[in-house]
């Protein structure tokens, strides 16, 4: 069973995505909070799978309550989704570079709503959105002198490559037939860049691998 927290300060937000989350035989919506402190506290009270976070909230918002938990090692396994009215905005962008799994926009289909929390329940990052890779590549983008990140240096070469791949949006196995590998093995070269690179999860991958220069928009054409 999945375990979902709602944290968003309209109630009528909270109560059309618990039935749409309850509705489902494997999820829970086990807590709702309504700013970030309650999302905290929930989220440390209940450990769930994912918290759903809306992005602006009052008293704490989304983004530093998204930065609190994924810094903290007892909150380890608990993913953040941000919730957002605006699918490009330099808030959700910045919740990515923190560490968010993941965003999805208010009025999102059900079924991608139900595909997103399953996607980074099982620990994935929900990075396949097209709107996701256009808004880390334009505020991404924006960064004037690339900054190479000294941890880049640990990667071989081929992981640079895979790393680059990942960055462009492109799933295991496409990355796996892009470079005649075996899905198992893009697998563990994804796994093994993110150990080496203490990110923690694909989102963030993503993320640096624009930030360091390493790839630009476009970069597969």
């Amino acid at each position: 069973m999945i375990r979902v927290v709602l944290a968003d300060d309209q109630t009528l937000v909270r109560a059309g995505f618990r039935s749409i989350l309850d509705d489902e035989d494997d999820i829970e919506v086990v807590g709702e909070a309504a700013n970030g402190h309650q999302a905290l506290a929930l989220a440390r009270e209940l450990r769930p799978d994912v918290v759903l976070m809306d992005i602006r909230m009052p008293e704490l918002d989304g983004l530093e309550a998204t930065r609190r938990i994924v810094s903290d090692p007892s909150f380890d396994g608990v993913r953040v989704v941000i919730l957002t009215t605006f699918d490009v905005d330099d808030y959700v962008y910045g919740a990515l570079r923190a560490g968010a799994s993941g965003f999805l926009v208010k009025d999102t289909e059900p079924m991608e709503l139900l595909h997103g929390v399953r996607v980074v329940a099982r620990g994935d990052a929900l990075i396949a959105p097209a709107v996701t890779r256009r808004l880390i590549a334009e505020f991404a983008g924006r960064v004037k002198q690339p900054d190479p990140s000294p941890r880049l240096n640990a990667l071989t070469e081929r992981e640079r490559e895979v790393m680059g791949l990942v960055g462009a949006g492109l799933s295991n196995d496409e990355i796996a037939q892009r470079l005649v590998l075996s899905p198992a093995t893009a697998k563990t070269h994804v796994s093994r860049i993110m150990t080496k690179l203490s990110v923690r999860d694909r989102a963030q991958l993503v993320v640096l691998a624009y930030e360091s220069g390493m790839i630009t928009p476009g970069w597969l054409g």
